[in-house]
């Protein structure tokens, strides 16, 4: 009787998380295009702007606090710089020439045959039920690499998951929700680190001058956090998210899909010439970094910094590491027989960022007056103001930090520019209640992570619409929203305990990574 009545709730429990899900995607699916929501969240920024045109608010900073007010976008200033600055401010759009750089070398490797090929050795050897944790831990990883996964990993997903016979979409979730909602979770230090540790280090010294932070602060945290977001994607891709998709057919061009068809020899001999091409290139690159005096190296010596050249070049890098590859395969494969087979290649994958080039117009007019208009600013500050002002308990702080930038997310991307913002709020208020810089940070890297997922605002959601389309057509904002949604709850609250747990424990977040002040 009592197995019957769980076996009962937990359909009931099923049921009603279906229809919640259902309902966002129907919801979101009809809202306009996703070009035509850039559009009218611009005229949006643009009436808030004017409305609350000269409303003042202060931001504290190093050098003292600063004033800030809210400017009216639809002055005849404003509205005649935005059109002269129209075409910079596209052709500035940072994701736009990441994705269409790096896409370029792995069209090649694509149309040779060469990723393709590559998968199917993979697949060969790695046993079906462990695709889904090996997807979203790589996808962990990419982080090191900037915003590589966001064009590597994530269409690679789908790749992997429809050539084992999985809905392709669930492939592209699960590395979705390890690039982008465990965004702030893995084992290698990144060039995030310091960037983090520097704001966060200034922020601290407004309170105490001489109050130093170390850039690996979170680094055990953050490495052990990896280790949840892989086993949390991993049951949320398999036990929720494939489930609701096998009504959904993949109905994309099946010449463009990957088969399972055991390699030709010519495919084969293609695919170790391939591989060894790309061992030579990282091993010239390894070859060039090593020394202390590569020109690779930042000038203090470093090369994760974010003004090492290394860093600076990862994407040319991945362009050339796939390009490499792709064209030896070609040659020996056979699929390509003269130059012009590479270039169409290329050409080939450009047509199909058409879509993506126009939401990206759009998009980049958006964050352009959005920024300009100091609105999000305005909202990430009052809120900071009135969690301060409830004084509630460390820990329930802690959470309420969590909770407020999750909620910041929504409308402001970039990880960097937020924290810049927020912890010369949060950092030196949280001092003052005895909470370590180091803490607050941890705290802000969970909630910056796991509702990225979820905006169509982050500049790279539309690029994952773009992916999801090659295989079902009508996926719509909605679709993916709707995906994602299980993966953000469930990471949030989860990282959220876990950091608190971490906290009790007394394990260090990392090096010099106390949690109390002083």
């Amino acid at each position: 009787m009592g197995t019957g009545s769980e076996s009962a709730g937990e359909t009931e429990h099923k049921s009603l998380t279906d229809k919640f899900l259902g309902f966002v995607e129907r919801v979101g699916n009809k809202l306009p295009d996703p070009a035509v929501l850039f559009v009218i969240a611009l005229g949006i920024t643009w009436l808030l702007s004017a409305l609350l045109a000269g409303t003042a608010f202060e931001v504290p900073g190093k050098d003292g606090v600063q004033q800030r007010a809210v400017e009216s976008q639809l002055t005849g200033k404003a509205l005649t710089t935005f059109l002269a600055d129209m075409v910079k401010t596209f052709m500035g759009f940072h994701p736009l020439g990441v994705v269409l750089v790096a896409l370029l070398g792995v069209g090649v490797a694509e149309t040779s045959g060469f990723i393709n090929a590559a998968l199917k050795r993979l697949l060969a050897f790695t046993p079906k039920m462990l695709l889904t944790p090996m997807l979203i831990l790589v996808a962990i990883i990419s982080h090191t690499a900037a915003d590589a996964g966001y064009v590597l990993v994530i269409p690679l997903g789908g790749v992997i998951f429809y050539a084992a016979g999985r809905h392709p979409l669930a492939g592209i979730a699960a590395a979705f929700a390890g690039v982008s909602g465990g965004f702030s979770a893995n084992p290698v230090p990144s060039g995030l680190d310091p960037l983090l540790q520097g704001l966060t280090q200034e922020a601290a010294q407004i309170l105490d001058p001489s109050r130093e932070v170390n850039p690996l602060c979170n680094w055990l945290f953050t490495g052990v956090s990896s280790v949840l977001i892989v086993l949390l994607g991993w049951y949320i891709t398999d036990r929720v998210i494939e489930p609701r998709l096998k009504a959904t057919p993949v109905d994309g061009d099946p010449a463009e899909m990957p088969t399972m068809d055991p390699l030709t020899p010519q495919e084969a001999r293609g695919l170790h010439a391939g591989l060894a091409a790309m061992l030579v290139g990282i091993g010239v690159l390894v070859a060039i970094s090593v020394p202390t005096a590569s020109p690779l190296r930042a000038p203090s010596g470093s090369l994760t910094a974010f003004s090492a050249p290394l860093m600076q070049s990862i994407v040319p890098l991945i362009f050339l590491l796939f390009l490499l590859p792709g064209l030896v395969h070609g040659y020996v494969s056979g699929t390509f027989k003269t130059s012009r087979d590479a270039i169409n290649g290329m050409a080939k994958t450009m047509s199909t960022m058409g879509y993506y080039i126009v939401m990206a117009f759009f998009a980049a007019l958006f964050i352009y007056a959005f920024n300009k208009s100091q609105i999000g600013a305005l909202l990430a500050v009052k809120g900071a103001d009135l969690l301060k002002s409830m004084a509630l308990p460390g820990s329930v702080t802690v959470v309420g930090i969590i909770f407020l930038c999750a909620l910041v997310n929504l409308v402001v991307g970039s990880a960097s520019a937020k924290w810049a913002l927020l912890a010369p709020i949060f950092v030196p208020m949280l001092m003052q209640l005895g909470i370590s810089p180091e803490l607050t940070q941890a705290a802000y890297r969970v909630g910056d992570s796991t509702t990225n997922i979820i905006t169509p605002l982050m500049p790279y959601f539309p690029l994952v619409v773009a992916f999801c389309q090659r295989y079902v057509k009508n996926t719509g904002i909605g679709t993916l929203t709707s995906l994602m949604i299980p993966y953000s709850l469930v990471f949030l609250l989860a990282w959220t305990l876990f950091l608190l747990g971490f906290w009790a424990s007394g394990l260090p977040l990392g090096i010099h990574g106390v949690y109390t002040y002083p």
